[in-house]
C-alpha cells in the first residue's frame, strides 16, 4: 500500500531507490531539504551539486553534464524551475534534446502561505510549450515513485512536477492500475461524463465523481498523468462514450492540462467541456485548503462543472 505523503517526498525517497546509476547526478538550487533532493544527496555525495541560488546556471551545467553522457536532474521550486531558468531550458536543454530533467516542487495553490509570488500557475503551460519537452504531474506517492521510476529511464528533457503537502495515496487501490508515460488511466468507469484530472486533483476528482454517484450521475474519472505527450486515444474514447468532458488541474485553466484536452477535442469529438482550475488569476497566501475552496478546485465544483456539461450535450 502506498504512503499518504507529498509527491514531492515519493519523489525524493524514489530517487534514491533508482538512482543508484554511475552516470545519474543530482543538482539543486539551495533547497535539497524543501525538494527533496537531501535524500539522494546523503546517499550519493559524488554525485550531488549544491548550485546554490543561481538557477539558470545550474540548468546549463546540468546540460553539460548531459553533453557528456549523463542523466543529469535539476531541482528547485517550480516558479523558480520554469520561470527564472525558461531561456536555458528552450535553448540549452531541449533545442539540442539532452538528457536532463527539470523537477519543480511545491507547484500550484498548494504552497498555500508562502503566496502568489511563490505559487506557480503558468509551469506546465510553459514547459509543454517547449518542443521536445515531456511534462509529468503525479498525483500520489504510488505514483510518483513509478513516474520517477520512468523518467530516469527515459531519454531526452521533461519536466516533473512535485506538490507540497501530503496527500492520500490512491492510485494503488485500483487493481489495473500501471505508469507508462503518454498513457492517461481510467480509474473509474462512467458513462455520462468524464473527469480528467491531473496531480493531486485527481483525488478531488474522485471525492467528485461519488457525489454524483449519489444523484444517479455515473462520472468517468481519468488519471492524466502525463500532460505531455498528452493520451489522444484516451481522450478520443472517453469522448465519444461519455460525450462530455470536464478537465480538473492546480494550474491556470490556460494553457495547461484543460488546454492540452481542448486541442484534442476540438479536432476530434467536440463535445462540450468545462474547465475547472484557476480562472487566469494569481494565488493568495493562505492555507491550501482555505485557497483550493476559493478558487473552485474542490469536489463541489467539479460535480457543478460536471452537471454543467451534461446539460450541453
Amino acid at each position: 500500500m502506498g504512503e499518504n505523503l507529498s509527491t514531492r517526498v515519493a519523489y525524493g525517497k524514489a530517487l534514491v531507490e533508482f538512482g543508484d546509476n554511475e552516470n545519474l547526478f543530482v543538482f539543486d538550487a539551495d533547497l535539497k531539504k524543501c525538494t527533496m533532493s537531501l535524500y539522494f544527496a546523503e546517499k550519493y555525495p559524488e554525485r550531488f551539486f549544491n548550485i546554490g541560488i543561481a538557477e539558470a546556471n545550474m540548468v546549463d551545467i546540468a546540460a553539460g553534464f548531459a553533453t557528456c553522457g549523463a542523466t543529469a536532474l535539476v531541482h528547485t521550486f517550480a516558479i523558480f524551475a520554469t520561470g527564472r531558468t525558461y531561456d536555458q531550458i528552450r535553448n540549452s536543454v531541449c533545442y539540442p534534446g539532452l538528457n536532463v530533467k527539470i523537477v519543480g516542487s511545491h507547484g500550484g495553490l498548494t504552497v498555500g502561505e508562502d503566496g502568489a509570488t511563490h505559487q506557480a500557475l503558468e509551469d506546465i503551460g510553459m514547459m509543454r510549450g517547449i518542443p521536445g519537452m515531456t511534462v509529468i504531474v503525479p498525483c500520489d506517492s504510488n505514483e510518483a515513485r513509478l513516474a520517477t521510476k520512468a523518467m530516469i529511464e527515459k531519454d531526452g528533457p521533461c519536466y516533473f512536477r512535485t506538490c507540497r503537502p501530503a496527500v492520500e495515496c490512491v492510485t494503488d487501490q485500483f487493481a489495473d492500475y500501471s505508469f507508462e508515460i503518454g498513457k492517461g488511466i481510467e480509474l473509474v468507469d462512467g458513462t455520462d461524463v468524464t473527469i480528467i484530472a491531473c496531480g493531486i486533483m485527481v483525488q478531488e476528482a474522485l471525492k467528485a465523481q461519488k457525489l454524483l454517484e449519489k444523484e444517479g450521475i455515473h462520472a468517468r474519472v481519468i488519471d492524466m498523468h502525463t500532460i505531455k505527450p498528452i493520451d489522444r486515444e484516451m481522450i478520443i474514447k472517453a469522448a465519444k462514450e461519455t460525450g462530455a468532458i470536464v478537465t480538473v488541474e492546480e494550474h491556470n485553466v490556460i494553457g495547461g492540462l484543460g488546454s492540452a484536452v481542448a486541442e484534442v477535442i476540438v479536432q476530434t469529438e467536440n463535445v462540450p467541456m468545462e474547465f475547472v482550475g484557476v480562472q487566469d488569476k494569481f494565488g493568495h497566501s493562505a492555507s491550501p485548503t482555505v485557497l483550493l475552496k476559493h478558487y473552485g478546485l474542490c469536489p463541489e465544483n467539479i460535480a457543478e462543472k460536471a452537471k454543467k456539461a451534461i446539460d450541453r450535450k
